[in-house]
């Protein structure tokens, strides 16, 4: 067998040999899986829930809570980073030795600009799938407006070729 060309059927194609006539005879599907599980030896869990900031040991620069304003969030703590970057210059220029508290500021600047964008995501995954279902249904219509208009086009040719045929 295992020199063959074509290998065998894995052992399960059993339950499945009388779908053809009957297709409520093969085994329902497993449940999905919740909770944790482990793939590659790397333990997972199905709950895909973004810790706080708190939780990853980092202090949040904007307000907690579930009525957060992002754009203004995002663009406070941007103008805040540019501040920093521009205070690491000055201090790079002036007083070299004083860089490693300036660079902490803009790490944790940084972190806190990462959680809000991975917080924001999925409503970009919700805006992007309505999106691709919109154009999805867009190219249907587009479709379904061409086989018309095909079909008006064959139908007129036909009638001139029966009045062709007619006439001769």
């Amino acid at each position: 067998m295992a020199t063959a060309t074509f290998p065998p059927p894995p052992p399960f194609y059993r339950l499945y040999k009388d779908y053809i006539e009957n297709p409520k005879s093969a085994p329902e599907p497993p449940p999905p899986i919740e909770g944790t599980y482990v793939c590659f030896a790397s333990n997972y869990t199905t709950d895909d829930v973004l810790p706080s900031l708190e939780e990853q040991g980092v202090r949040q620069l904007y307000p907690k809570g579930p009525n957060v304003d992002f754009k203004k969030e995002l663009r406070s703590l941007n103008r805040e980073l540019q501040l920093h970057i521009l205070e690491l210059a000055d201090v790079l220029v002036e007083r070299p030795s004083q860089y490693a508290r300036r660079v902490e500021d803009i790490s944790l600047i940084f972190k806190n600009l990462h959680h809000l964008l991975n917080s924001l995501r999925p409503h970009q995954a919700r805006a992007t799938l309505i999106h691709i279902l919109e154009l999805q249904i867009q190219r249907r219509k587009q479709a379904v407006e061409d086989i018309k208009r095909q079909r008006e086009e064959a139908q007129k040719l036909l009638k001139e070729a029966l009045g062709t045929l007619a006439g001769q």
